[in-house]
């Protein structure tokens, strides 16, 4: 009988153990920077070299044990949910392009506002969806094809109107009561959902304000428009149909299949998509998610050997070492979930790394567990938001065929946040609490 491969590395490396996560950025970003261009090193070499790593480094156990540990991190619940999202997406893209769905839903958006109010009204309807469906992945999915035809008939890059989309999509994912960064935060700090939005929306309400000024400003400069063709209600049923459905809190699976029925009915109801041209767009976007489903899966091997051979462990105990007051304490708790985020590239799973120390720590100094369930969430939310290898830009950049590191730049949104979060935590205690 095959034994269960076992947690930890019976020889952990400690800080060592961190390299697979060092290796990749070296491997991605620093070629890149060095190149003067993010599209010389492929994304999925730079994870393929740095897992290979991952692999070679892992003491203790025999080669086969070392790439069935890779597996199970590969293999995860929350690695292969995101896979089937990718699948789907790709599907439900493709064919509401091929039948029509995106010009007609573009044309109609034209012919309702003007050009200066476009860039704010995409940001105002990524945070309103996100808060309503907890996701930001399932908001990058029904409103990046949307944004994108609309930034092609302003003039915009797609890597712009694909950060204002995925800006606006991470407002929803820290603040909606029904998002699992909430639900971790708040379970694990002990506190209700109530209290933990209170101190939330002091937060990210002043963010989303700064960056609904700035798209507003960048509005102002850009050209008038007018539709190329008509906005077909039929054609747009299919995007209606999702954001209904998706604000009604139907489950992202179930909203992404609703839609890739829905383009079938309605491309074959209106003659604009005959059933093979229809089937054959299925295969042409789940074939292409191709890179981005094998990036996730690598992804998830390489931070499951980093956790098994102790890195993970390594900063939690690291970095609480040597706090000084309560503003120290909290400071400590930021940076353990945006470090823990930065090596598990999942809010979610960042925020329950890092839960019982967080509690601990907020006891031994007294801080007030809603405000620790909201350092959780806005610093996980802000990492999340501008790693180029978080599930969100990897989407991001898959729809709109641009390299993530093109994405950040643009990212109004998450960068104010993270600023808005940092001063929470600076401005909050009186200067004596820091000696």
């Amino acid at each position: 009988m095959q034994q269960d491969t076992p947690t930890f590395s019976p020889k952990r490396w400690g800080w060592f153990g961190l390299s697979p996560l060092i290796v990749f950025l070296s491997v991605y970003l620093l070629t890149s920077i060095c190149a003067g261009d993010f599209y010389k090193m492929p994304i999925t070499v730079a994870f393929t070299v740095a897992s290979i790593y991952a692999v070679t480094i892992t003491r203790g156990i025999k080669l086969e044990e070392r790439i069935r540990q890779y597996s199970r991190g590969a293999s995860d619940p929350n690695i292969l949910l995101m896979i089937w999202i990718f699948v789907l997406a790709g599907a439900f893209a493709t064919g509401a392009k091929s039948m029509g769905a995106i010009d007609a839903t573009v044309n109609l958006i034209l012919s309702l506002l003007p050009s200066s109010l476009l860039l704010p009204g995409l940001f105002i309807a990524a945070c309103f969806i996100s808060l309503s469906i907890g996701t930001s992945v399932g908001t990058v999915v029904a409103l990046v094809p949307i944004a994108l035809g609309l930034g092609e008939s302003l003039g915009l890059s797609n890597a712009y109107v694909a950060a204002v989309v995925t800006g606006g999509a991470f407002f929803g994912d820290n603040l909606s009561f029904i998002s699992d960064t909430t639900i971790a935060a708040t379970r694990t700090q002990g506190c209700s959902m109530k209290d933990k939005f209170r101190a939330n929306i002091a937060i990210v309400l002043p963010a989303a304000i700064i960056a609904l000024v700035l798209y507003f400003v960048v509005g102002l400069e850009l050209p008038a428009v007018r539709p190329s063709g008509e906005g077909s209600f039929l054609l747009t049923l299919p995007y209606l149909l999702v954001l209904v459905a998706a604000v009604a809190g139907m489950n992202v699976l179930g909203v992404l299949t609703l839609g890739i029925v829905a383009c079938g009915a309605v491309g074959l109801g209106t003659g604009t998509l005959p059933a093979w041209d229809w089937i054959a767009a299925l295969g042409s976007g789940i074939t292409g998610m191709g890179e981005l489903i094998i990036v996730t899966l690598m992804a998830g091997g390489m931070l499951e050997l980093i956790r098994y051979n102790g890195g993970i462990d390594y900063l939690l105990g690291h970095l609480t070492r040597g706090i000084s007051g309560k503003r120290g304490a909290e400071l400590t708790i930021a940076a353990l979930v945006s470090v823990a985020n930065l090596c598990t590239a999942n809010n979610t799973i960042a925020i329950l790394t890092t839960g019982k120390v967080s509690r601990e720590i907020t006891k031994q100094y007294g801080l007030d567990p809603r405000k620790t369930a909201s350092i959780l969430d806005t610093f996980s939310c802000f990492v999340q938001g501008i790693i180029p290898y978080g599930a969100q830009l990897l989407l991001a950049s898959k729809l709109s065929g641009v390299s993530p590191m093109d994405i950040i730049p643009n990212l109004y949104y998450p960068f104010i946040m993270g600023g808005c979060a940092l001063l929470s935590i600076l401005l909050r205690y009186p200067r004596r609490y820091s000696r």
